[in-house]
């Protein structure tokens, strides 16, 4: 089993109470019981995150909103499955949905996994979008410094020269300096 999938079966197991809801959701094949399960109303948090992220993998799209709303969510543990499960998910809505999630301000606390999954999409709104979330954590006393650095390893991870400017001025950033010259090491120079 994926290392992901067991950490997310075993924290919703204990959520549920190792409910016989749980078993049945866990155990199911059917895509349209998992779908129903996001729609209908009073379902635990448990049971729509464990449905969208098995919908996810299983490349049903109707998980889609459900996981962006997950990958928003103030419990790390919840956007690092959403995020997992959107990779696979292989939606066309996904990069523009991580793309305004990170560059949200009002949410930026909540932005670190929406910038890493930027970086593993590799998609046209990835790098606009690590470049003006980093901007705005280079500000004097920033307290994101997490989002900042997630940010700085995506964009050398995509190797886009048009985040050399913004990189170089996270140099004069103690904690983003060293990852910041990784980072820039892995762009082609300009000729």
């Amino acid at each position: 089993m994926d290392e992901e999938l067991r950490s997310l079966t075993e924290r919703l197991r204990q959520e549920s109470g190792a409910s016989a809801a749980y078993d049945r959701l866990m155990a199911t094949e059917d895509l349209d019981e998992l779908a129903g399960v996001l729609t209908e109303p009073g379902q635990p948090l448990w049971a729509r995150e464990l449905a969208a992220f098995r919908l996810g993998l299983a490349g049903d799209r109707r998980a889609f909103e459900s996981l962006v709303l997950l990958l928003n969510h103030r419990d790390p543990p919840r956007c690092a499955a959403a995020a997992y499960a959107l990779t696979r998910l292989d939606d066309p809505r996904t990069a523009r949905a991580a793309a305004a999630l990170a560059t949200n301000e009002l949410r930026v606390a909540y932005a670190l996994h929406p910038v890493r999954l930027l970086a593993e999409l590799r998609a046209p709104e990835s790098v606009p979008a690590l470049i003006t979330t980093l901007e705005r954590r280079l500000r004097p006393h920033d307290p994101y410094r997490r989002v900042a650095l997630a940010c700085v390893e995506g964009l050398g991870t995509l190797a886009d020269t048009s985040a050399r400017p913004v990189l170089n001025e996270a140099l004069a950033h103690p904690a983003l300096a060293e990852a910041a010259v990784r980072a820039l090491a892995r762009i082609p120079k300009q000729r």
